[in-house]
């Protein structure tokens, strides 16, 4: 059996790669694994999904391997991501489950899995799912049967719960504001409209009617242009985008700029050190983040600590080190003395808390960051592994360094969740790395051509 888990789950086409069976393999495996440390009562889940048709499939597939292990299931129907993960916490359940591809298209879905209070599994015990899956399937576990089975239990105000925990985690409120918020037919489409709302602003919601199938298309954080042309429209002081399972945020300024995750953590970052709340003065960011938020960063006394690309590898750092904010270039923020994982709703209020509390602008605030040229070609590939580690890939990767010596940087990465090679560089101009880009890019497919 191949990798399971990709940086956040596991994800495929719904139906093909991940299907009901394979669903219900995870789920009994997830059940048995993560509620192994005490069987003196009936270990408890909380299961929840994004918009997409295929999560009624595979939510039926996830709830029947839960029961079917012993465990009861609380049903929360669709929530974002970390509304899910608050709610484990929330009822003190043993583990939660996520059916979400995130911002993948809508063919695709995925399990996400929380341990007990919220928190993403770590590598080792992801190791332990999948080789319980390996091992016993969907028919070699021992079934409890009467009254060891598990039940189902359907909450119906989860939502109402989540938004008044993220609206009472504002310094300021939102009076005055205007927004539009993106809900990319996912996820939020509920949620953020209720919850900036409740928090004072006036909002004007765009992609919020899912129909199971328009999940993320052409719309949400990926995808600007809509946004974009909404603000103008309505004179809007900001407009939020979130994506399918709103775990992320990134925005668009009342000049129609857009505000990316990084000038989002450097905007929260001088915030908190104002408020006192930015623990050690330090933040924390992966190797993607544009070397201008290292240069702000650095300029205000502010450190910054680098991981692996992966909010669950930002959400590790925090969690080892006690410290306070950290995210991607992409719009996942953390913010864990509110939340456990990355939150798009969340990170939305604080960004605009700020906006309101200090009168000043968005295009205003993000200028403190100067972005440096950066590129990202995604190359599609046969093999991950192959069209990152060829030797002639790796030569063009090193020729391009000692052109760029320090006034750029050159990253390369296989995606945990797709057959693709993310080649990104930043160079002094656009031209320049565009063409550095170029180069490794066509090393990268003729190492690992897709077939035709």
């Amino acid at each position: 059996m191949g990798r399971l888990f990709g940086t956040d789950g596991v994800r495929g086409r719904a139906n093909a790669d991940l299907t009901p069976e394979l669903s219900l393999s995870v789920a009994v495996a997830a059940a048995h694994t993560l509620a192994e440390q005490d069987r003196s009562h009936p270990p408890l889940a909380v299961v929840g999904r994004d918009t997409r048709a295929s999560g009624e499939m595979l939510e039926a597939a996830v709830v029947a391997g839960l029961t079917s292990a012993g465990a009861n299931v609380v049903r929360v129907g669709v929530l974002p991501t970390p509304g899910v993960a608050f709610l484990v916490g929330e009822a003190k359940a043993d583990f939660g489950v996520m059916l979400s591809a995130s911002h993948n298209p809508m063919p695709d879905n995925g399990i996400k899995l929380f341990a007990a209070g919220g928190h993403k599994l770590p590598d080792d015990v992801e190791l332990r799912i999948e080789a319980a899956v390996e091992a016993n399937g969907s028919a070699g576990w021992q079934r409890p049967t009467g009254a060891g089975v598990g039940r189902v239990h359907d909450l119906l105000d989860g939502a109402e719960h989540y938004v008044q925990h993220l609206v009472g985690t504002i310094p300021h409120r939102l009076d005055g504001l205007k927004v539009v918020v993106d809900c990319a037919n996912g996820a939020a489409s509920e949620v953020a409209p209720v919850a900036y709302q409740e928090a004072g602003a006036e909002v004007i919601a765009i992609h919020a009617e899912p129909d199971g199938l328009n999940i993320n298309d052409g719309c949400g954080s990926q995808h600007l242009d809509d946004l974009r042309a909404a603000v103008l429209e309505h004179g809007a002081d900001v407009g939020i985008a979130h994506d399918g399972d709103a775990d992320r945020c990134v925005a668009i300024a009342a000049d129609g700029s857009e505000v990316d995750g990084d000038q989002i953590m450097a905007i929260l970052a001088l915030a908190m050190r104002e408020a006192g709340t930015l623990t050690q003065d330090t933040l924390v960011a992966t190797v993607m983040s544009n070397l201008g938020l290292r240069l702000a960063m650095s300029a205000a006394g502010i450190r910054l600590v680098e991981t692996k690309v992966g909010d669950r590898y930002v959400l590790e750092e925090l969690r080892a080190s006690g410290l306070a904010l950290g995210g991607e270039q992409s719009g996942h923020l953390v913010l864990p003395a509110y939340a456990t994982t990355g939150d798009g709703v969340l990170t939305g209020l604080h960004l605009m808390s700020r906006m309101a509390a200090t009168g000043r602008s968005l295009a205003e605030l993000a200028s403190v960051v100067t972005k440096l040229p950066q590129l990202l070609i995604n190359v599609p590939v046969a093999d991950r592994t192959v069209g990152a580690g060829a030797p002639a890939v790796l030569d063009a990767v090193a020729r391009a360094e000692a052109e760029l010596g320090e006034t750029g940087r050159v990253l390369l990465r296989p995606s945990g969740t797709e057959p693709l090679v993310r080649v990104m560089v930043e160079a002094p101009t656009l031209e320049l790395a565009r063409d550095v880009a170029e180069r490794i890019a066509a090393e990268v497919r003729a190492a690992s051509p897709v077939p035709a």
